[in-house]
């Protein structure tokens, strides 16, 4: 997908029709809700990410720009919609409970800013792969993450909602993949600094934010059992046709090294 569809399609995440009263009446089940509560957070934390990308070279670049605020736009009314169906079980959420997350993530958060601009420098010119092919993995992660959730409550509203959600998050995979392709393909070094990135520094979404038990505990739900294992292959299949990273094998290890 180039930038400029994107821009055309991008829009707030539509809710109509979504009956979030539904879930006092039928309420999910603890473990789905301790999951909500995972991605309510680090979708409410993508602002975040874009201000770290912003002191890199991305800045420079109007497409990765233009796409970044797009997304960042898209993931805060993923966060929003979470949001409703944990406020509907009684739950804080929204603002109240981002403030609260923020305020609780201490020094490391001020610092990731620096280490980005850091990391930028040491890759120079490759930088722009390692973040597209990054970026790629993660949204990977996270729509098989939605869908897993979808299949493990079996809750038809949040079901739908999900889905929607995973539609947007189609069209992000679509620009940070193909991007990142043409950028693996264009230089050597982009390839062997990237896969080394990946290699050394890539967690699960969210584990540079949660804490590593709520890690365990959602990779441990959405993915321990073989239907999500599969799901973990799978995403792993689609990183080894990106150039130069075949067979890291990411998601798969990162399963069998955090689930119970």
């Amino acid at each position: 997908m180039d930038v400029d569809t994107y821009l055309e399609r991008a829009q707030r995440l539509d809710t109509v029709g979504i009956d979030f009263e539904e879930f006092g009446r039928h309420p999910l089940s603890n473990d789905a809700l301790r999951c909500l509560r995972y991605m309510h957070d680090v979708e409410c934390h993508t602002v975040c990410y874009l201000r770290d990308l912003l002191v890199t070279p991305a800045h420079r670049d109007p497409e990765v720009t233009t796409f970044l605020t797009l997304w960042n736009y898209e993931e805060l009314f993923h966060g929003e919609a979470i949001a409703h169906v944990l406020e509907a079980h009684g739950e804080p959420a929204g603002r109240q409970r981002v403030s609260r997350h923020r305020r609780q993530m201490g020094p490391k958060d001020r610092l990731a800013p620096f280490a980005h601009g850091l990391a930028s420098w040491v890759a120079g010119p490759a930088f722009g792969a390692v973040h597209m092919a990054w970026g790629a993995i993660n949204e990977w992660s996270t729509q098989a993450g939605y869908a897993r959730l979808a299949a493990c409550s079996g809750h038809p509203v949040l079901v739908e909602l999900l889905r929607r959600i995973m539609r947007q998050e189609g069209r992000h995979i679509d620009f940070y993949s193909s991007r990142a392709g043409a950028l693996l393909a264009q230089s050597a070094r982009a390839r062997r600094m990237t896969r080394w990135a990946l290699e050394k520094l890539w967690t699960p979404v969210g584990a540079s934010i949660m804490p590593q038990a709520e890690v365990r505990f959602v990779v441990s739900y959405l993915f321990g059992d073989d239907d999500g294992r599969e799901v973990a292959r799978r995403i792993d299949r689609r990183i080894d046709r990106l150039p130069g990273l075949a067979g890291l094998h990411l998601t798969e290890g990162a399963v069998e090294r955090l689930a119970a």
